[in-house]
């Protein structure tokens, strides 16, 4: 039988491939973003939510010292995950992540939705911007075709529907919709192959999650349950395969609220439920809405123990604005 012997969860933001000396420049256009959720839970602009910032606790976040000695740990975890995934021996890895608008648009966005087809494009990578001109090693910048576990696709899909789930299903990447991919998966997904597997490609198995639009965005509950589920769709699977998940995305942002990231790390830390049901409702939208995709992990994953390997709160702007980097493994 299947075995799932392996989970691990990292942050997807873009600013993880941003040298440090291009963090700043990433703060400025924060400014431009209209739904910024404060620590307050209150959801404004940028200059609104300045002014209800501790600016002079956050300018002591936002030094060059700070910025190179956070993107150093933010490398450093990466390399190390990705160690650990490999040396997992996996045969085929399950990853959650979320789409936003770039294959699920609105005319249709399942809750859930699992794709089972043959393979996957997958967009290259680039570094951010920097002005020092450096560049980061380790990613793929070209366009691959990577493959799919499409039978196993298909069997979780037949375990989550015997489970009660009206999951949704996709068999291919139609190249006309969404934006910006040019047909292949989201970014949450790209991730994983341009970062994480830079030393071969493992046969993975895509379960998107709809974290950010409403009105149909799962409960934490629904989501634990959901790892629940998917853990006992892999495990029926009548082959002898060993078998990872994988959570993209996360923690709190586009604005760092540690609060709300401690809170949501000692609930999967805990297996409970209770816990991760008492999240903040409100908080838990926009990038921050991404925690949902690691405690689908931590559903599936209650007969390991949790390794929070690293937790790097990444400000970038006087008011408080940047991505929350979180890093952890199940084993």
């Amino acid at each position: 039988m299947a075995e799932l012997v392996f989970g691990l969860a990292s942050s997807h933001s873009p600013q993880l491939s941003t040298p440090a000396d291009g963090w700043a420049g990433r703060g400025e256009r924060d400014k431009g973003h209209l739904e910024l959720i404060g620590t307050d839970g209150i959801t404004s602009n940028y200059e609104d939510l300045l002014a209800r910032t501790d600016t002079e606790r956050i300018a002591k976040e936002i030094t060059p010292e700070k910025f190179e000695q956070r993107h150093l740990r933010n490398q450093k975890a990466i390399a190390h995950l990705s160690k650990k995934l490999y040396d997992a021996n996996l045969d085929v890895l399950v990853m959650v992540g979320d789409d936003q608008h770039e294959y699920l648009l609105d005319d249709n966005m399942p809750a859930f939705c699992v794709y089972w087809g043959d393979e996957v494009k997958v967009t290259g990578h680039e570094a951010g911007p920097s002005t020092g001109g450096r560049h980061l090693i380790g990613y793929n910048t070209e366009d691959q075709h990577v493959p799919t576990d499409s039978a196993l696709g298909l069997h979780i899909i037949n375990g989550l529907m015997d489970a009660e789930f009206d999951v949704g299903s996709s068999r291919f990447l139609d190249p006309t919709r969404g934006r910006g991919e040019q047909g292949g998966i989201g970014h949450a997904f790209g991730y994983v192959y341009n970062r994480l597997m830079t030393d071969g490609i493992i046969p993975t198995v895509p379960v998107m999650l709809n974290t950010y639009y409403p009105p149909n965005q799962p409960t934490p509950k629904r989501c634990y349950n959901l790892g629940q589920a998917l853990r006992e769709a892999i495990e029926s699977w009548d082959k002898d395969i060993r078998v990872g998940i994988l959570a993209s995305g996360g923690l709190s942002h586009f604005v760092v609220d540690e609060e709300l990231d401690q809170q949501a790390l000692a609930g999967m830390q805990a297996k409970s439920v209770d816990q991760l049901m008492a999240l903040p409702r409100e908080k838990i939208n926009s990038g921050s809405s991404e925690i949902r995709n690691w405690i689908v992990v931590t559903g599936a994953t209650e007969h390991l123990d949790m390794d929070v390997v690293d937790y790097v709160p990444c400000y970038r702007s006087p008011a408080g604005t940047g991505c929350a980097m979180g890093f952890a493994t199940w084993g």
